[in-house]
């Protein structure tokens, strides 16, 4: 199977993903890709570029177009662009704007957006409002005809929140602005924002991409060929946030298995998430996969599955949480998510020092591992003998 006749059949993303790279090399027959550590390209006498897609790995480099046209595969859109991190990727996207243009961005997205927003966007000539993107009244108010950008992320980290993205998609784009939905936690096998209405995704590849807690990368995806993606483009070629061959190839490697890690993680979270709804020493469980949360609804009708990050409050604040986490043994205390093994942190440390999460809060990474033990292994953080 060849790329070309991989894209025009209507294969189901979990076949699409296991196919997602180049196919079998003609020449060799390899079946896995080749990786290309050349940070340059030759030319011929006449000084054409031998392969005009291929001039200095700043700009393009073979493992970065296979990865781009494999993610764009499984979001459906239109072209994608892999960067160094989830943070070039989204941060990208702002240095495309121009002075005077103005963003809206999720009041509680992932913090080093917001960080990113509040430290260097004002620089750029770039406002930045932030707004509960579940408020569609609220984004309404917000919204401005220099508006290009509304930046949500569904479910939210580390809130577990959800936002209709058709709803939204509908309110935003009765102005210019375009809408860009980070797609992390989901991915595609689980949510597809632009089959929702979204204009861009983003993803910090070096979660569930990679999937192995072994690569940085991050990537855009675009519903259409534009400005946006030009703008986000150039900057990546300018300022040089490129990903590396190895990398790009490292992560193209994961979605091969993405969409039997990602099912198998998910079930595991339910189970974790139902467990500890019912704990008395649990005051809250964010998980969209419960119907006592508020954003359950909406959640199901978007999203084929809930996703494996569940958060959590623990009675008795702060110092309950730090010990919770500090008596695990299964779960390994870091921060991140996405990968086969499961993750514990106490989020507002890792926040630190301009956290928004509630203190008692705990964010879990939900694995691949046996669901039974890590259960257990909560049952005796949460009650210690």
């Amino acid at each position: 199977m060849n790329p070309s006749y991989k894209s025009e059949r209507s294969l189901r993303i979990e076949t699409r993903a296991v196919h997602s790279g180049p196919g079998m090399d003609p020449v060799s027959g390899d079946v896995a890709p080749a990786i290309h550590p050349s940070t340059t390209f030759g030319r011929t006498r006449d000084s054409a570029l031998i392969d005009p897609d291929n001039f200095y790995t700043r700009q393009s480099n073979p493992n970065q177009r296979q990865l781009e046209t494999a993610v764009a595969n499984l979001e459906g859109g239109a072209a994608a662009r892999v960067y160094a991190s989830g943070m070039a990727a989204g941060t990208a996207l702002l240095q495309s704007l121009g002075t005077g243009d103005h963003v809206l961005m999720a009041s509680d997205c992932y913090f080093g957006m917001r960080n990113a927003a509040g430290d260097f966007a004002s620089k750029w000539g770039v406002e930045v409002d932030l707004v509960a993107m579940s408020d569609l009244d609220a984004v309404r108010d917000k919204l401005r005809p220099a508006t290009r950008l509304v930046f949500a992320e569904t479910p939210s980290n580390p809130m577990m929140r959800i936002t209709d993205i058709a709803a939204l998609a509908e309110v935003v784009h009765q102005t210019p602005a375009q809408l860009v939905v980070d797609n992390t936690f989901a991915t595609p096998i689980l949510q597809r924002p632009i089959q929702c209405g979204a204009d861009v995704v983003l993803h910090s590849a070096t979660k569930y991409f990679g999937g192995h807690s072994d690569v940085l990368g991050g990537c855009l995806v675009f519903r259409e060929q534009g400005p946006l993606l030009a703008g986000a483009e150039h900057a990546l070629y300018v300022l040089g946030a490129a990903l590396a061959p190895f990398n790009s190839w490292l992560i193209l490697r994961g979605l091969k298995t993405l969409a039997c890690r990602v099912g198998v993680q998910t079930a595991n979270a339910g189970t974790i998430a139902t467990m500890l709804s019912a704990h008395p020493n649990v005051t809250e469980v964010l998980y969209p996969g419960l119907e006592s949360h508020p954003g359950h609804e909406i959640a199901a009708s978007q999203m084929s599955g809930f996703g494996a990050v569940v958060s959590f409050r623990v009675r008795g604040g702060k110092q309950a949480a730090l010990d919770v986490v500090g008596r695990a043994e299964v779960f390994t205390r870091a921060t991140s998510l996405g990968g086969v093994e499961s993750l514990i942190e106490h989020r507002a440390t890792s926040e630190a020092p301009h956290a928004t999460t509630p203190d008692d809060l705990i964010r879990l990474s939900v694995g691949i591992e046996q669901v039974d033990d890590l259960v257990e292994d909560l049952e005796r953080a949460l009650c210690p003998v």
